[in-house]
């Protein structure tokens, strides 16, 4: 249909309309075909109903006040609510209640009742509120009131009840009791009611019943009091138990020592607190009870550093016996001096409260204890000297092995072991070399994730459920991509700088077997350098191993003496001592090998020239000590596991015996003797087994080669590194 069309049709209908209505000029409106569908569609449609609400009216919150006098309860209810219909709407208020009188806005309310339940007649809509008085009597059993209240069913209702009676016991079958205050002889009490469920409320009607004169209240207190010395402040925790001897108290006073604040208080029957002229009110909720206790904690602010205090201590002045202890510790490193001034005596701290010991956080100091008379006080001069703390290590390594697996490719496979003894460090951070990627990590024998910070790769020293009572091995492996190697040139190696101390570094380089390798430079010590004919070979961090050779057992040789006087303190199994020349001067790194059977335990003397041997077995043991430029020392005894202390003296060797140094290395020596490098080790071959499926990267290890091995005593925050230099064979 075209516009034209549409146009004329529109024409003829308007002129028909106009012909209907006599003496209307015709008019002419034209409409495109779209809109005039619209218009046709909205007339068809029907009307909408207007929206009706669910329900005439809702009754939004129900306030109850009610009081108890003689045998009657009154109250007065206001109720909120809305009104949602227009009209007249019936609202259902409450059942089972006697009601006074109702209003509504000042006026009169009209009600309706239905079989016991009272409901409104209102006008909406709009909001309303209303105001009923109502009643009910008060039934009395032996030592007992109650009355039945009537919840309205509303969506929040509290009351407010006031009965009769000094500290009265009251309860509800349903709510719950959110304040409660005594004042001229009567009790007051909030409670959240559960709206529409008829609530029973009863109290104790001791209070109100006539009785005979109050007894009097004695009692027995014992105060245990903790002082903390903190950096700016003293605090003062005093637990306090106060046993009734005689007579119901409704309040407990305790004197607080002066220039002190109350930061809290706290008790099993405590009801509120009330501080009055530099003491505290403790009221009790149940006088009835024979034992009370509360904890009163106390704070005043001192000068900083080393200061002195003249302080008393918290007291219960009314009490007929007081005993009390006193506990002093304190924050960083300082000294005590705490004179005893009667009534206070001092006692050993393993003497103190169990409870007492409970409250401490710190190493009790200096502890006392007194029995205080009703008119004395309890004061102490305390004086404080505070050090300036000093670092303390929370973890060392006692040993670390490290080994190398180097391929033609120039990659480096490692694995470092730590032998660790920990007390709270959770982890070690470790400056990996550049383009290192660590894919293990092993704690205690169990595997561990690495954690990635900004400023380098933490290694955790602990795990969770892992609490160490002794040294425990730490092992992490990382794989560093390097240069291919050529004919020949140069291969530097370093391992990671580690924020751990390490008292004895040991490294093994393994290289393919293709190549000829020997060391250049480095921080590192070449192990051939200080190995004689009697050196240990190269282990993994264990306590015990099998001894495959060439030890010989026998006595001391000449030339040095071996003195060993019992210790009284040490580990069953332990053999400890020191290693000196002949002038007295200690040696360390000198190698410390104990045999007994097949099994063999060694040990390197540190830059004290102390050792330890741990975990020897009972039996015929062989002590051999050596060193590079001395005589080898070796003696055999029956040992028993007692703690025993070895002490060597080695004397230099004979001129024979001595060894010549040159500006060239042993290893760019000519001849078979001095460049033989060392056969691999355990370490080697076990690394090797952990790449066949067990490691997480493919690397093709070379399963045939040499190994070299370097040591270093005492690494602190540094990174060893050698120099190799290779040719190809």
């Amino acid at each position: 249909m075209t516009r034209a069309t549409t146009t004329m049709i529109a024409s003829l209908l308007l002129a028909a309309s106009a012909s209907a209505q006599p003496a209307q000029p015709a008019r002419t409106v034209t409409l495109p075909l779209a809109e005039y569908n619209r218009l046709v569609d909205l007339s068809s449609r029907p009307t909408p109903s207007p929206a009706v609400a669910p329900v005439g009216a809702v009754l939004s919150s129900a306030d109850l006040r009610v009081r108890v006098d003689r045998e009657v309860a009154r109250g007065v209810f206001t109720l909120a609510g809305d009104v949602l219909r227009a009209g007249v709407n019936r609202l259902t208020l409450m059942s089972g209640a006697t009601l006074l009188d109702g209003t509504a806005s000042g006026r009169p309310l009209p009600l309706a009742t239905d079989g016991g339940t009272h409901a409104a007649l209102l006008n909406g809509p709009g909001p309303f509120t209303l105001t009923l008085e109502w009643g009910a009597p008060v039934t009395f059993t032996p030592g007992r009131g109650a009355f039945v209240l009537p919840v309205p069913q509303a969506g929040t209702a509290r009351a407010t009840i006031d009965v009769p009676g000094d500290q009265a016991d009251v309860h509800v079958s349903a709510g719950l009791l959110t304040r409660r205050a005594t004042a001229n002889g009567r009790t007051t009490v909030e409670i959240t009611l559960r709206p529409g469920t008829a609530t029973e409320v009863w109290w104790s009607m001791r209070d109100s019943a006539p009785v005979a004169a109050a007894r009097e209240v004695r009692t027995l207190a014992d105060v245990m009091t903790l002082v903390t010395l903190g950096d700016s402040d003293v605090r003062m925790v005093a637990l306090i138990d106060v046993a009734v001897v005689q007579g119901e108290p409704r309040s407990i006073e305790v004197r607080l020592p002066s220039g002190y604040e109350t930061t809290s208080v706290s008790g099993s029957t405590l009801d509120s607190s009330e501080r009055r002229d530099g003491s505290l009110v403790l009221a009790v909720s149940d006088p009835a009870a024979r034992r009370h206790q509360f904890l009163v904690s106390l704070e005043r602010p001192h000068s900083g550093g080393s200061f002195s205090l003249d302080t008393s201590f918290v007291a219960v002045p009314n009490a007929q016996r007081e005993r009390g202890e006193i506990a002093i510790e304190g924050v960083g490193t300082l000294e005590l001096a705490a004179a005893e001034r009667a009534p206070l005596h001092r006692i050993d701290v393993r003497e103190l409260n169990t409870a007492l010991q409970s409250l401490a956080r710190l190493p009790v100091l200096s502890a006392f204890r007194y029995q205080r008379s009703p008119n004395a006080a309890v004061t102490l001069a305390l004086g404080v000297t505070r050090f300036a703390d000093a670092a303390v290590l929370a973890a060392v390594a006692n040993r670390a092995v490290a080994t190398t697996l180097v391929t033609a490719e120039g990659r480096a496979l490692t694995e470092v072991v730590l032998t660790v003894q920990n007390r709270a460090q959770p982890f070690v951070k470790v400056d990996l070399p550049e383009g290192a990627t660590i894919v293990s990590v092993d704690v205690a024998g169990q595997p561990a994730k690495p954690a990635v910070a900004g400023d380098g790769t933490r290694v955790p020293l602990l795990r969770s459920g892992f609490r160490p009572t002794g040294a425990y091995n730490v092992s992490f492996v990382y794989l560093h991509a390097g240069m291919p190697f050529a004919k020949k040139g140069e291969l530097q190696m370093t391992l990671p700088k580690m924020d751990l101390p390490v008292e004895m570094l040991e490294w093994e380089v393994f290289v393919p077997e293709n190549y000829s390798v020997r060391a250049s430079d480095g921080n590192v010590i070449d192990r051939r350098l200080l190995a004689s004919a009697a050196a240990p070979a190269f282990t993994r961090v264990s306590s015990t191993r099998v001894f495959d050779g060439g030890m010989g057992e026998g006595a001391a040789q000449a030339g040095g003496s071996l003195s060993m006087p019992a210790l009284g303190a040490g580990l069953p199994g332990q053999i400890r001592g020191r290693v000196t020349d002949e002038s007295g001067a200690v040696l360390p790194g000198v190698g410390v090998v104990a045999e007994s059977g097949r099994s063999r335990h060694a040990a390197v003397t540190d830059a004290n020239g102390a050792y330890v041997l741990t975990n020897l077995p009972e039996g015929p043991v062989t002590i051999t000590a050596h060193l590079a430029g001395f005589l080898v020392q070796s003696q055999s005894f029956s040992y028993d596991r007692e703690p025993r202390q070895l002490t060597v003296v080695l004397r230099v060797g004979a001129l024979t015996e001595s060894v010549t140094a040159t500006g060239a290395s042993p290893a760019q020596q000519k001849g078979a003797d001095a460049v033989r490098p060392a056969p691999p080790s355990q370490n080697v071959i076990e690394l090797q087994k952990k790449t066949a499926g067990v490691l997480p990267v493919r690397v093709d290890v070379p399963r045939a080669g040499t190994s070299h091995q370097f040591v270093k005593p005492v690494v602190v925050d540094e990174a060893a590194t050698v120099s190799l230099k290779y040719k190809r064979r």
